[in-house]
């Protein structure tokens, strides 16, 4: 991709155009920053769970016993290497943290199913969020009981 030369404005003009191309394909959702709505992409995609309305506190998709997933997803940028994900405000809306880190690219590093058990042990509250915060360091894929989905989520086109 050729970006020298181009101006502010036509780099801008770009980025938009892009965000709007991947609403029509139904990648995104919104016009936040695309990487939560991408992970949520994935995992539906990937596993056929249906994404709550964005309006639902406490879980993004349902799978077809009920169960619920909150879903994050974490661009580990040059940057900034940190694996704290999203606030998360309600340990009990979910059963399941679906979490996939992004390199950069937005190329999938890692991805994992963790129980809720799991997140509100491995979890600490935040006083002035009034949310919990949750690092998807190596170590999480370790823990028992937690499923790594890698391969799985990098097999959606």
């Amino acid at each position: 991709m050729e970006f020298e030369g181009k101006t502010t404005a036509e780099l801008l003009t770009m980025h938009a155009a892009i965000m709007e191309e991947l609403r029509g394909r139904n990648v995104l959702r919104s016009a936040n920053n695309p990487t939560g709505d991408l992970a949520e992409y994935l995992f539906c995609a990937a596993f056929g769970w249906q994404q709550a309305a964005n309006s639902v506190k406490g879980y993004d998709a349902l799978d077809g016993d009920g169960i619920r997933y909150q879903v994050k997803g974490r661009r580990i940028h040059k940057r900034n290497k940190s694996r704290q994900l999203s606030a998360i405000r309600d340990l009990n809306g979910f059963d399941v943290l679906a979490v996939v880190l992004f390199d950069d690219d937005y190329q999938i590093v890692r991805a994992a199913l963790i129980p809720a058990a799991t997140v509100k042990e491995k979890s600490v509250y935040i006083t002035h969020t009034n949310s919990h915060k949750f690092l998807a360091r190596d170590g999480v894929w370790e823990v028992a009981g937690v499923i790594d989905v890698t391969n799985r989520l990098r097999a959606v086109p």
